[in-house]
């Protein structure tokens, strides 16, 4: 959980400043940030920046050689931006492009970036009236091929406009509105961002630059209108470009969603990223499947292949995803709809072993051998995990089989 930072604290220019310095991803940073607090890591990389020698002392009692190396290497380019992170300056060219700005820790930060650890972002700007902590805690992120086929953006839009909705066109029990997240871009993001405002949702998107950089350009209506009711939302300062290395590392902001579906995807879409990072942080992952003969939809099927997604055909079954486990059960015994995006705080899983052990145990279930597989863990790790599952009657075993309780009954074991 990110320590509360007051606005106008010392703590909140240091990370303004520091959002500056430091490129997202940037490990050095940090990890000084994380370590030395915002405060100290700025002092440490001042005395850096004019004494190395001494700088390397300071830390040389308790922290490894290699660590230390790292930051005073990273120390020359943190100066080349030195004099371009006054706070007062930032806010002013914030308050310029009709944009906000917080930091890490600040009041209505989004307390689902705490899974990224020191790699949250330092500040966040956005424009819009949607609040981020409800929109990334409870939302569903839907990404996929820019190229995306008329199927892929019809699933899209389909499942874009029922999460936003909170329930299938003509449902009179809707089971809870989420919020849309994506990138943005053409294709799969762009219909399931305009799905949503059809529905009269929110839709969140995530810019690679910053919040004055609308990318790309073809879209400036449709990110208009989503900052209009939703919200555009950039870690990076304005004025700075979407570069490809930022859409890489912009997308675990997206992953950081209550669940992450993929629509379409080829076998090296940058798509696959944001599923690799929801996965890293113990977020559900899911992946719709296409023609096997689409090589649109190829990443999609190799993530279904590995065990890393579930498979999903409706927005049903992404909600399913980003519920917890305990409102999951409650649906499969019919205990009513489920209520989604609530006061309540949403259930996490003990770890990312937990979470991956249960999607394994998803459609028929399988045995340990093939829970393990499908999850990535080895035998002892998948037992472990099933376990707990099973102690907080999220997943049972029938006849060898593990399954969840929700699922169809599965078939005879094999052993």
């Amino acid at each position: 959980m990110s320590a509360v930072v007051e606005p106008g604290s010392p703590e909140s220019a240091m990370l303004l400043r520091w959002s500056v310095l430091a490129e997202a991803g940037d490990s050095p940073a940090a990890w000084l940030v994380a370590g030395l607090g915002p405060c100290g890591a700025w002092d440490w990389a001042a005395q850096a920046i004019d004494d190395p020698v001494s700088a390397t002392a300071v830390l040389a009692p308790t922290v490894p050689a290699r660590t230390i190396a790292a930051a005073i290497a990273a120390a020359p380019r943190w100066a080349a931006r030195w004099d371009e992170s006054d706070p007062a300056t930032l806010r002013e060219r914030t308050a310029a492009c009709g944009a906000q700005v917080m930091v890490r820790g600040q009041a209505g930060w989004p307390r689902a970036f705490d899974a990224l650890g020191a790699a949250a972002p330092f500040a966040l700007w956005w424009k819009g009236p949607a609040d981020l902590e409800w929109a990334f805690g409870g939302g569903i992120a839907v990404v996929g091929a820019r190229s995306a086929t008329a199927y892929g953006e019809h699933v899209a839009a389909g499942i874009g406009a029922e999460v936003a909705r909170g329930g299938a066109a003509g449902a009179t029990a809707a089971s809870g509105a989420r919020a849309v997240i994506s990138g943005g871009a053409y294709g799969v993001d762009a219909a399931a961002h305009r799905a949503a405002l059809a529905a009269g949702g929110t839709t969140v998107a995530v810019l690679a630059g910053g919040i004055d950089q609308v990318y790309p350009a073809g879209n400036a209506d449709l990110l208009g209108r989503v900052a209009e009711t939703g919200a555009l939302v950039a870690e990076a300062p304005p004025g700075r470009a979407p570069y490809r290395a930022r859409f890489l590392l912009r997308n675990r902001l997206i992953a950081t969603a209550a669940a992450t579906v993929v629509v379409e995807a080829a076998v090296r879409s940058g798509a696959l990223s944001t599923a690799r990072h929801a996965a890293s942080i113990g977020r559900p992952v899911g992946a719709v499947p296409g023609p096997v003969t689409s090589a649109v939809s190829g990443g999609c099927h190799e993530l279904l292949r590995e065990g890393a997604a579930v498979l999903v055909r409706d927005a049903a079954d992404a909600r399913e995803l980003a519920a917890p486990i305990g409102d999951a059960l409650a649906t499969a015994r019919g205990a009513g709809a489920l209520v989604a995006g609530g006061d309540a705080p949403r259930q996490e899983f003990a770890s990312p072993a937990d979470r991956a052990a249960y999607d394994a145990c998803g459609g028929r279930g399988g045995d340990l051998d093939e829970i393990s597989r499908r999850a990535g863990l080895t035998a002892a790790q998948a037992l472990a995990s099933l376990g707990r599952l099973e102690l907080a009657g999220a997943v049972l075993k029938d006849r060898g089989v593990w399954r969840r309780p929700m699922d169809k009954r599965p078939r005879a074991s094999q052993s």
